[in-house]
């Protein structure tokens, strides 16, 4: 009969990042409520447009970061 084999260790990157990862979209979403007060100002469509990009660029630096975590370097 064959033995599976062992779980590895837990590795400290992984609350590490779930922790940066919180503090990104923390910070990041910070900076989009201190940018409101002159996005409000202008047209409805550029607004939209601010919005939907600035809800999507956060993301970008999840790729390497999420790399990082899983397999302890930041290139692949």
């Amino acid at each position: 009969m064959s033995q599976l084999p062992a779980d590895p260790p837990p590795s400290w990157r992984k609350p590490a990042g779930i922790f940066l990862i919180l503090a990104l979209i923390a910070l990041w979403a910070t900076l989009v409520v201190a940018l409101s007060p002159w996005v409000g100002t202008w047209p409805i469509l550029i607004q939209a447009a601010f919005y939907l990009v600035a809800g999507i660029v956060w993301v970008l630096p999840l790729k390497p970061l999420l790399r990082w975590m899983e397999l302890g370097r930041w290139r692949g």
